[in-house]
């Protein structure tokens, strides 16, 4: 595959690509937190294979004072000891509603992410799990390149 950008979709379509910015300026400023919430897209990235997000969300946690050993393992959440039962419920919720259609959020699924969030955590998780497959997508089957330097 070319590391080559297909068309430049922020230039071409700029209203939309300030729509979503604005989604995910909001996002950002959500009580969820900044850790959990860049853990969330770090998750949904790795599953998409968007590189350019991988890449960007991986750089904030290390800004942020997150252990680069503990990252590298946001993968394989399950057998590391380095989540808090949140980040978990949340990392476990991304992957679910990251492969809809072909996953349930189940009412058991739902209910067991009940027990580590309020309704409007769990509103706000949703937007913040849609707001980064949109970018995904975009990135992913546009092209867009992980930047050789930040």
């Amino acid at each position: 595959m070319t590391h080559t950008a297909r068309l430049p979709y922020y230039q071409l379509a700029p209203k939309a690509f300030q729509g979503l910015l604005d989604l995910s300026a909001i996002v950002h400023k959500s009580v969820l937190g900044s850790r959990l919430l860049d853990l969330v897209f770090l998750r949904a990235s790795q599953i998409n294979g968007c590189g350019f997000c991988i890449d960007m969300h991986w750089r904030d946690l290390v800004a942020h004072g997150a252990d680069p050993r503990h990252l590298n393992a946001v993968a394989g959440w399950r057998e590391a000891p380095f989540f808090s039962e949140r980040e978990r419920a949340a990392l476990r919720w991304t992957e679910i509603v990251t492969a809809i259609p072909h996953s349930e959020a189940s009412d058991g699924e739902f209910a067991r992410l009940r027990t580590h969030f309020s309704d409007t955590e769990i509103a706000e998780l949703g937007f913040a799990i849609a707001t980064i497959n949109a970018w995904n997508l975009l990135n992913v089957s546009l092209r867009n390149p992980v930047p050789e330097n930040p």
